[in-house]
């Protein structure tokens, strides 16, 4: 199905949350507010490696409007947090790791009194020599950031497989090649922020962003040394994520503050204290050797993959462990040597990231695929269908995974597209100047979903025809841009026939939710899927049960449909004024009222599908993507625009068509800022970009209309698990293609993101030469 703005033959659903979002009527969480209110600031370490040799206080406290300065003896519980290794202290007690790292924190009655509140508290620094570089953090004799050693390693990987040196040894054809890429920022509209409000019952109610409720709550008790049933989360609408809200942020210092101060605390970072506080996307260094055979197939692969992780772990662990498995691409390699290694630098905090770690491994991987296919001066489409695995095939890790013949369907329909054909025969177009080249490339890509074997992911959710008549679902997932909302509103009437009046969607509110698990991993639409069509069935039977009951009517002669029940075949083209149908029954709001509310309620819970042979990182389900690109280069300026791309997505039914087209065209962006334009720039570990006016994301002018997606929805017979995500699968594979489009039309193999441009740049009178080295 090729989906496009004026695509028919699937509904096309309106985003409940449009309107408000687009009219800046929404109320996220950082817009609210309380009459009461206080405001509270955090001090952050001036050096990026330190240690404290005080901290005085005393001025800030006698300050008017100061109500409370807190430090790390203040901490009741655990001064640390971490979702994977909590690692990370909620404040510094004698030694910083980075410039963001918190050293005190101060409400006040305004925010300009709170900001002189921290600049009155003294701290005094005995400066270190800052760890800048993942080769210094690993140097011998390099000082241990971290106790739990050994050196500055978080993480290592491995994969190992045949013999890659024997393998080496008969290969006709090897490339070498080093690829590097960037510390991207999340660049969300709405930064860190939130209200925290202690209520008359002792409980702390949290609004603050974050794709984790009930992990949230989880880390907060700790800290705060209370059950996590004294702990209110509630986590949604935010204004954008894309993983960079996953870890806690201001979190712990509102719901100390508000503790202490036993009134509301509003937190909301500035642009340049989330810059500077903020996780980033791991900038990586991977090397790879590949060989092939005299026919062009691949018969060995060495990869070294190096991650600069910053300062604390995050999930810099499963990060790498994603980037290892994603490495060695869709293809059939019998001879693997791979490693990896997560470094403890002083560059800041890398975590979580839209796409994590695949991003970097597919540029790499894709990146060896042209040159191989270069030396064996074949089409590198063909060249990937030549080494791609058979979809009954182990998955990277030799685990099992899901069989699909989605690679193979990707593949096919680039293959046939226009876009890629004019890769194949390049049009010469005269009325370019000659310093304008176009190229065409491509790249594929299969990426994981779900958290992967070793990690606990629960899934789960909540069916009830509440007391006001609504068909209530329940999930602690979370709005946070991504359309979630009006997919639910879909699957819904699509399994009930029912109008969206009908509906009640309650998301992220750990009092309001089942836990089901975290809104990540490209995981929500598969688990909502899955909860709902194992609630679907109990639901109906005691909903047309006591329909019949209520009528007289024997209940299989009935169904579900706009406002309650209706009589078999005589559901209304039209949902307004359902009850004047003769067809009608009863309403959701009559039913609702016959017996307890308890017995309206349906629960599931089951955990998301990871490799049957255990396989630690390893995935079960897969998403397939291809994708071609083309683009402009000025080699007077350096300058790269893409012109033109088409996406094929192989991720089951496309429930929310819109949506679809929305998170592809959002990755797609946030991986052209990834390519082309966007790194935040460490000097001595300390932010050269600490704003958006020097850090460069795609604007409007940057951003091509002509992009396509065709969405391929079959699954084989049987399969139990729907819809995938998609929600990262659109900003994988771009970056190698637009870079493979960059060598069509220049002749420049580029091993480094976001492209430098110094690299595309040639005198009028010097030709550009096929295979020109980057360096």
């Amino acid at each position: 199905m090729l989906l496009n703005r004026k695509q028919s033959g699937k509904r096309w659903h309106l985003r409940p949350d449009g309107a408000p979002k687009v009219t800046g009527q929404l109320q996220y969480l950082t817009d609210m507010t309380l009459p009461d209110i206080i405001h509270g600031r955090v001090l952050r370490s001036e050096y990026p490696y330190a240690r404290i040799l005080s901290i005085d206080t005393s001025e800030a406290e006698a300050l008017d409007g100061v109500y409370a300065v807190l430090t790390s003896k203040d901490v009741p519980g655990l001064n640390r947090f971490g979702i994977a290794t909590p690692d990370q202290p909620v404040f510094c007690e004698d030694i910083v790791r980075y410039v963001g790292d918190a050293i005190a924190a101060v409400a006040a009655d305004s925010p300009e009194r709170a900001a002189l509140a921290l600049d009155a508290i003294r701290v005094e620094y005995e400066e270190l020599a800052p760890l800048n570089s993942t080769d210094a953090a690993l140097a011998p004799g390099a000082p241990e950031l971290h106790e739990h050693g050994p050196g500055n390693v978080l993480h290592r990987t491995e994969i190992k497989r045949g013999d890659t040196e024997q393998a080496f040894a008969t290969c006709d054809h090897i490339v070498t090649e080093t690829y590097y890429t960037p510390r991207q920022m999340h660049a969300y509209m709405e930064t860190e922020g939130g209200l925290f409000v202690p209520d008359e019952e002792g409980r702390l109610n949290v609004y603050a962003a974050t794709q984790h409720g009930y992990k949230d709550r989880m880390q907060l008790a700790r800290i705060i040394g209370c059950p996590e049933e004294d702990i209110r989360v509630v986590s949604s609408p935010i204004g954008g994520s894309f993983g960079g809200k996953d870890e806690l942020n201001v979190q712990p210092y509102g719901a100390l503050l508000a503790l202490r101060c036993g009134r509301p605390v509003k937190m909301h970072n500035s642009r340049k204290e989330s810059v500077r506080a903020g996780l980033k996307r791991h900038p990586m260094k991977i090397e790879m050797k590949t060989g092939m055979s005299q026919e062009g197939i691949i018969q060995a692969h060495r990869v070294r993959i190096t991650a600069d992780t910053g300062a604390y772990a995050t999930l810099g662990a499963p990060v790498l462990n994603f980037c290892t498995e994603h490495c060695l691409g869709p293809y059939a390699i019998p001879h693997v040597d791979v490693e990896g290694v997560s470094v403890y630098t002083n560059n800041g905090l890398s975590g979580e990231f839209r796409g994590f770690g695949g991003n970097q491994a597919i540029f790499a991987m894709e990146g060896q695929m042209d040159r191989l296919a270069d030396i064996m001066n074949m089409d590198p489409w063909e060249f990937r269908r030549r080494n791609m695995r058979e979809k009954n095939d182990p998955g990277p890790l030799n685990q099992r995974i899901l069989v699909t013949d989605g690679l193979s369907q990707v593949w096919e329909a680039l293959d046939r597209s226009e876009l890629w054909q004019k890769h194949q025969q390049p049009p010469a177009d005269p009325s370019l100047p000659p310093w304008i080249k176009r190229g065409v490339g491509a790249a594929i890509a299969m990426h994981g979903a779900g958290l992967g074997y070793g990690i606990p992911d629960p899934a789960g959710g909540r069916l009830s025809l509440n007391n006001e008549g609504k068909i209530e679902v329940a999930f602690s997932y979370e709005e946070f841009g991504q359309g979630l909302i009006a997919t639910l509103e879909i699957m819904l009437c699509d399994l009930f026939q029912c109008s969206t009046s009908d509906l009640s969607i309650i998301i992220g509110d750990t009092d309001r939710v089942p836990h089901s698990g975290s809104s990540t991993a490209s995981r929500s639409t598969t688990m909502a899927w899955m909860a709902l069509q194992r609630l679907q069935t109990p639901f109906r039977s005691r909903v047309l049960a006591v329909a019949s009951e209520m009528s007289g009517v024997p209940a299989d002669e009935l169904v579900t449909g706009p406002g309650g029940i209706w009589r078999k075949g005589q559901l209304p083209a039209e949902t307004s004024e359902v009850e004047s149908e003769s067809g009608f029954i009863v309403s959701y709001a009559e039913l609702a009222t016959q017996g307890k509310a308890a017995e309206w309620i349906f629960d599931t819970k089951f955990d998301y599908p990871t490799t049957p042979d255990n396989v630690v990182g390893g995935h079960y389900l897969y998403t397939y993507a291809a994708v071609a690109a083309e683009v402009e280069v000025n080699t007077l300026t350096g300058e790269t625009k893409l012109l033109d791309t088409r996406h094929v997505v192989a991720a089951g039914p496309v429930i929310n068509p819109m949506g679809f087209i929305g998170q592809i065209e959002g990755g797609s962006v946030m991986a052209l800022g990834f390519t082309l334009t966007e790194d935040a720039v460490m000097q001595d570990s300390r932010y050269v970009t600490t704003n958006l006016d020097t850090y460069l994301i795609p604007t409007i002018q940057d951003i091509h209309t002509n992009l396509e997606v065709e969405a391929i929805e079959d699954l084989p017979e049987g399969d139990s698990f729907g819809p995938r995500g998609i929600g990262e699968i659109g900003s994988v594979a771009l970056a190698p293609a637009i870079t493979a489009a960059i060598h069509q039309a220049t002749g420049v193999w580029v091993n480094r993101l976001p492209v430098p441009r110094e690299q595309l740049v040639r005198p009028l009178n010097v030709p550009l030469q096929e295979g020109v080295s980057p360096s």
